[in-house]
C-alpha cells in the first residue's frame, strides 16, 4: 500500500496536500489531513493494542468534502481509509470508560491493563448477557483493583461510574463466576492508610486505628461486620481519643459507609476499648470519656 504521509521539513504531512494543516484526533490518536480527511500518521505513536482483533486502534474517518477528495468520475480518491469491526468498537468504548474511571481515582496503568484484559475475556466469552458494557467495565475495574492489591470500595468505583453500586456488585459476582477467578479477601489494613490520609489524620492516629481494627478482628469482637465498617469505626475511636477528632459523618463520607454502620461496629468495640488501643498511645480524651452509643 502506498504511503499516506511524507516528511516536509521534518514534519509529517499529507502526501497529496503538504501545505494543509493536520487535525489531531485526540481520542483515536491519529493525525488527519484537514483537506481530504486522510489519516496520515499516529499522533501518539503508541504500541499496538493486542486486545483488539487487528492489534491496532482503527479510526473511522468521514468522507472528505473538498474537491480534492474525489477523482474526475466522482469516486473517492482514498479508498484505503480504515474501518473498525463492531466488536472492536465495543472494546474500545469499554477501554476508554475504564481508563476514564481510573484517571478520576488516580489508579495506575497496571490496573487499567488488568481491567481491560478482564473485560476482553468477558466480552469474548459472551458472558454476562443482558448487562451493560459500562456495568461490566466497572466490575472489571473493581476486580482489577482487588487483584493488584490496591482495593477500592464499591462506592468509590460507583462515584466515577454511571452504574449503581448494586449493579456493580451483581456484575462483580457474575464476572468472578464466569471467568472462574477469585480475589483475595479484603482486610481493614487495605483501606486504613488511604482513609486516614483523606481525613488528614496524623500518623499517630492512623497507627492507633490500625491497631484497634486488627485487635477487634483478632478478639472476634466484630463478627460479621465488613472490614470497611470496622476500619471506619476504628478511625472514629482513635480520632475521638486524640486531638484530631473526626465525626462519624466525615469518616462515613470518606469510607463510603453510613453513619449507622459505623455506630454499630463502634458499639461492639467500645466495651473493649482499653484492650484495643496500643500501649504507647497518648490520649487527649481518656477512654472513659469517649462517646458512648
Amino acid at each position: 500500500m502506498a504511503s499516506t504521509s511524507r516528511l516536509e521539513n521534518n514534519k509529517v504531512c499529507c502526501y497529496a496536500h503538504p501545505e494543509s494543516p493536520l487535525i489531531e484526533d485526540y481520542r483515536a490518536g491519529d493525525m488527519i489531513c484537514s483537506e481530504c480527511g486522510l489519516v496520515v500518521g499516529d499522533a501518539f505513536g503508541g504500541p499496538e493494542n493486542p486486545l483488539l482483533s487487528g492489534g491496532h486502534l482503527s479510526t473511522i474517518i468521514g468522507p472528505g468534502t473538498g474537491s480534492a477528495s474525489f477523482d474526475a468520475f466522482g469516486a473517492p480518491k482514498y479508498p484505503n481509509r480504515r474501518t473498525m469491526r463492531s466488536s472492536d468498537r465495543s472494546l474500545i468504548s469499554a477501554f476508554k470508560e475504564i481508563s476514564s474511571m481510573a484517571d478520576r481515582i488516580n489508579l495506575p496503568k497496571t490496573i487499567v491493563d488488568r481491567a481491560n484484559t478482564l473485560f476482553k475475556q468477558v466480552h469474548d466469552g459472551k458472558n454476562l448477557k443482558g448487562r451493560s458494557n459500562d456495568a461490566k467495565a466497572s466490575a472489571c475495574l473493581y476486580i482489577a483493583c482487588r487483584q493488584e492489591g490496591v482495593p477500592r470500595t464499591f462506592k468509590e468505583i460507583c462515584a466515577v461510574s454511571k452504574i449503581s453500586k448494586k449493579e456493580i456488585g451483581r456484575c462483580f459476582k457474575l464476572t468472578l463466576k464466569a471467568l472462574e477467578t477469585s480475589v483475595d479477601l479484603i482486610t481493614t489494613a487495605d483501606f486504613m492508610c488511604r482513609f486516614c490520609a483523606n481525613l488528614d489524620l496524623p500518623n499517630m492516629v492512623q497507627r492507633a486505628a490500625t491497631h484497634i481494627a486488627k485487635k477487634a478482628v483478632e478478639m472476634d469482637i466484630v463478627p460479621g461486620r465488613s472490614p470497611i465498617s470496622v476500619a471506619a469505626a476504628a478511625i472514629y475511636m482513635a480520632s475521638q481519643a486524640s486531638e484530631h477528632k473526626r465525626s462519624q459523618k466525615e469518616i462515613g463520607d470518606i469510607a463510603g459507609v453510613a453513619d449507622v454502620t459505623i455506630r454499630q461496629s463502634y458499639k461492639l468495640m467500645y466495651p473493649h476499648a482499653a484492650k484495643l488501643f496500643p500501649e504507647d498511645f497518648k490520649f487527649t480524651t481518656p477512654i472513659d470519656q469517649l462517646p458512648q452509643m
